[in-house]
């Protein structure tokens, strides 16, 4: 049996780097955002209906899709997102259904969806895993390692769900505030565990 897992985990939280864990443990990762860039590459269905629906402004001069201008577009207003959501949600679900049904029976199959409280699909999943850090330790990874503003950083925190939504979902939370080999280590267990239910 296939264990369908979520992972998710705010911004600067770390959950890219549990996903790659997660990985070179043997899981099969299908990264949304990785596949939200996809499905709309150039000469994609997804990037046509992207310009149809917003002009062509949101094109680079390549006839790639402008995401700074785009970012600022739909960061600014909610109903833009919305409009965004609604052509590349359905051909990111499209393609993550694709890529599980090539996974290997037995498979721990991880679904990395940093907005996965925001989409309100937890209950889709056999596992919720969450990757935790503080907010202060959020806002400081991004302003130390990023170079964003403190402003900035805490204007990008406050658009996710508030920690304490994404913990309400976990049925395993990774704190990432220790070391690389401390989160190794607990990465490690929940794999364990999770592939013990296969």
């Amino acid at each position: 049996m296939t264990v369908r897992v979520g992972l998710t985990g705010g911004i600067a939280s770390g959950k890219s780097t549990v996903s790659a864990i997660l990985a070179e443990l043997g899981a099969v990762v299908i990264d949304a955002d990785l596949i939200a860039r996809e499905v709309v590459a150039r000469g994609t269905p997804g990037l046509d209906a992207v310009v149809a629906e917003f002009g062509p402004q949101v094109l680079t001069a390549d006839g790639d899709l402008d995401r700074p201008a785009m970012g600022a577009l739909v960061f600014a207003d909610p109903s833009a997102r919305k409009r965004l959501e609604a052509i590349i949600h359905p051909l990111v679900h499209r393609r993550s259904a694709e890529l599980e049904a090539a996974a290997a029976p037995g498979a721990v199959v991880v679904h990395d969806i940093p907005l996965l409280v925001e989409v309100g699909r937890a209950d889709q999943f056999d596992a919720v895993v969450v990757v935790d850090a503080p907010t202060e330790v959020q806002v400081r990874r991004m302003v130390e390692d990023r170079g964003w503003t403190r402003e900035d950083a805490e204007s990008r925190i406050a658009a996710q769900a508030p920690r304490e939504d994404r913990l309400a979902i976990a049925t395993h939370v990774i704190d990432n505030t220790g070391s690389l080999d401390a989160l190794r280590q607990r990465v490690a267990e929940v794999y364990a565990e999770l592939a013990g239910r296969a």
